[in-house]
């Protein structure tokens, strides 16, 4: 799990984020992110009900992709608000390497199209 500082911590940054961010899609996974006047990131991660109606599955994948996120977040230094959507289950099969290099392009596709 990510620190509590990289986390939202109200649902008006999730707001802005969705409102005001740009969309990155892949197959697994989309990356609504705004750049923030905070000195840090914030993340979080959305995953329906439609994709796993089992609330521990849909928590499973969660914790997966914070965990990424927590081994990728050294390398990743711009202060942008990130919310990543999930919208395939296939992602709690995935290898956890896998899951962090998908991870990592989105976070690099996202730094470009700043």
């Amino acid at each position: 799990m990510i620190a509590q500082k990289y986390r939202f911590h109200s649902r008006g940054g999730v707001r802005y984020t969705y409102q005001h961010g740009k969309t990155i899609r892949t197959p697994l996974m989309s990356l609504v992110f705004a750049p923030n006047t905070k000195h840090h990131q914030r993340f979080g991660v959305v995953v329906s009900k439609k994709v796993l109606k089992s609330a521990v599955g849909r928590n499973r994948i969660r914790r997966r992709v914070y965990e990424a996120l927590r081994l990728e977040l050294p390398t990743f230094t711009a202060h942008l608000d990130c919310i990543f959507v999930i919208y395939n289950r296939s992602i709690l099969k995935l290898p956890f390497t896998d899951l962090r290099r998908e991870l990592r392009t989105l976070l690099d596709r996202a730094l470009t199209e700043l």
